[in-house]
């Protein structure tokens, strides 16, 4: 099973060569793809030392900051040209525990989308606090229900997905960012019929460099939901009714 590690990054100095170091280590075997979204602090030039250090690197640069989803899929695609079979989706920051890929992986070999979750038993968020908390969990809630995922933690970002699930869910097509895009691909993925399995994360805020994610990105993914929800409803088959 070739894996791909899609990294993408911008303005993350203070984590690349640390993230990097720690993949090699937990998943010796695996490839990784850093996306650069041209940042300015020098991201892409760690990232090209680490990878003549570490081997298995290759550092693919856009000329500007063009968002998460359109990073995903430049890295998936860059993956399927040569022929990966399991794309790994983690954050630069260490939010996401690279110790936890092990596991993950272990888990793509039978569904075709594995999701580190924080809502299902064991996973956890320990530096939220309530409100926050609440409002994820109820973001969550109100996309499985609208869309129905049947998945506790859509907007989660630390994801296997195989080959096969990738082409189920099209992502090329997928054109939603942040928050968003992981909704989008979640909903793409249970549409397709793929199998989708939860496993339990401990979620961390980033300790290091600024985080990406905006209130626009939120508002964005919310009112996507609801336009989905509601595509969903009205493409349903209809029952007939004879008097």
């Amino acid at each position: 099973m070739k894996t791909l590690v899609v990294l993408p990054t911008f303005n993350e100095i203070a984590n690349i060569t640390k993230m990097l170091v720690a993949l090699r280590r937990v998943i010796p075997e695996a490839s990784i793809l850093v996306v650069d979204d041209g940042s300015p602090d020098g991201t892409a030039e760690a990232a090209e030392v680490a990878a003549a250090e570490l081997g298995n690197i290759s550092v693919l640069r856009r000329q500007s900051k063009s968002g998460l989803g359109s990073a995903y899929r430049a890295g998936f695609s860059w993956g399927l040209e040569r022929n990966f079979d399991t794309f790994v989706e983690i954050d630069c920051d260490f939010s996401h525990d690279p110790e936890d890929l092990p596991a993950m992986l272990s888990l793509a070999g039978k569904s075709e989308v594995v999701i580190g979750s924080r809502y299902v038993p064991g996973g956890s968020i320990p530096s939220w606090s309530r409100s926050r908390l609440l409002l994820s969990r109820g973001g969550n809630k109100y996309a499985s229900a609208m869309l129905r995922l049947k998945v506790l933690d859509s907007t989660a970002g630390f994801r296997v997905y195989s080959k096969g699930a990738l082409e189920k869910i099209d992502y090329s097509t997928v054109r939603a960012d942040g928050y968003g895009f992981q909704i989008e691909m979640t909903y793409r993925a249970r549409q397709g019929g793929a199998s989708i399995v939860e496993h339990p994360i401990a979620f961390r805020d980033r300790t290091e460099g600024e985080s990406k994610m905006s209130r626009a990105i939120v508002l964005e993914a919310l009112g996507m939901v609801t336009k989905w929800g509601i595509q969903r409803v009205f493409s349903l088959p209809r029952r007939s009714h004879k008097g």
